[in-house]
């Protein structure tokens, strides 16, 4: 384990993904979010391929045992991709990313629905928490009574935002289950050939011919995706994923100084407090996970036979 590589990695794939949105941001006033989605995942797989054979994994890559899973896992994940990325028209960037930190919150609540996994009283509080901080971020969009009350269209941007949340939470109960039998390279390749096809099924509703920028913008979006999921995954192999995850939260940090530098957006106290609420929620979670899974492995040593 090597553990300040592990999070020089993590902290690497959240910048790439800020970047990532940062450029889905710039082409969503012409380019409709499904076409967005489809250059994202499609030029993520030449990344991910060459990656696989780098390391000697490509028959690993390929090989699935369970088909359909990732066929669900690929439905909500997509689902939560494009939701994500429609949002962005309609939203300053600091807000999408803070409202999508709802995802990791909701995962909790649907692993104990779905998967059957035990929450306590502590990590309920966390996600109820995280929850208030997720609505104080939305209030100002959705308080009709306020003489500062969002448009209809910003409404509706924090609307899709938040639903983008609940699919990607989703998304990650699905790998879970997926886990359990498949190996993390054919969640990856997988993941990005579903996203492809089913991105596909938006071509009726109106994809355009992008301009030369627009489509340097989404080919460097979908390569810096590829590039992103290669070091996300890595820093998982480089240290304790309970060590690396609070660094998800970095991403704050970059989608203030790119949303303020890039597309002059200042950020609001109500939407930097909500955050930090949201955050404060995250990590609680993360070390609440630490703790038990130190529990876990006292109890498993205890109960191992001493020669």
């Amino acid at each position: 384990m090597r553990p300040l590589r592990g999070i020089a990695l993590k902290l690497g794939s959240v910048l790439v993904f800020i970047v990532m949105a940062s450029m889905i941001k710039a082409t969503s006033a012409h380019v409709p979010a499904g076409q967005a989605v489809f250059f994202r995942s499609l030029f993520a797989i030449p990344v991910i391929v060459a990656w696989l054979g780098m390391r000697h994994e490509l028959a690993t890559g390929f090989t699935t045992r369970n088909p359909l899973g990732h066929f669900w896992r690929g439905l909500v994940g997509t689902s939560a991709m494009g939701l994500g990325f429609a949002g962005l028209a309609y939203l300053p960037l600091p807000e999408v990313t803070a409202i999508g930190y709802a995802a990791p919150l909701l995962t909790v609540v649907f692993a104990a629905m779905f998967l059957g996994e035990q929450v306590r009283m502590f990590r309920l509080t966390a996600v109820a928490l995280g929850l208030v901080g997720v609505l104080i971020v939305l209030s100002p969009r959705l308080t009709v009574l306020s003489p500062e009350a969002a448009s209809h269209r910003e409404a509706f941007g924090a609307m899709l935002v938040l639903g983008g949340a609940v699919f990607a939470a989703l998304a990650q109960v699905f790998v879970r289950k997926l886990v359990n039998t498949e190996k993390t390279p054919a969640i990856v390749f997988w993941f990005s050939v579903t996203a492809t096809l089913l991105s596909l099924t938006t071509l009726p509703f109106g994809w355009v011919w992008p301009t030369p920028f627009e489509a340097g913008l989404l080919v460097g979006a979908g390569l810096l995706g590829g590039v992103g999921q290669i070091l996300l995954t890595s820093s998982y192999r480089e240290a304790d994923a309970s060590l690396v995850a609070p660094f998800d939260y970095a991403s704050m940090l970059f989608a203030l100084l790119i949303g303020y530098f890039v597309f002059a957006e200042v950020p609001t106290l109500t939407m930097l407090g909500g955050a930090a609420l949201v955050i404060a929620a995250g990590v609680l979670i993360i070390w609440r996970e630490r703790q038990l899974g130190l529990e876990r492995a006292r109890q498993r040593k205890s109960m191992t036979p001493q020669g």
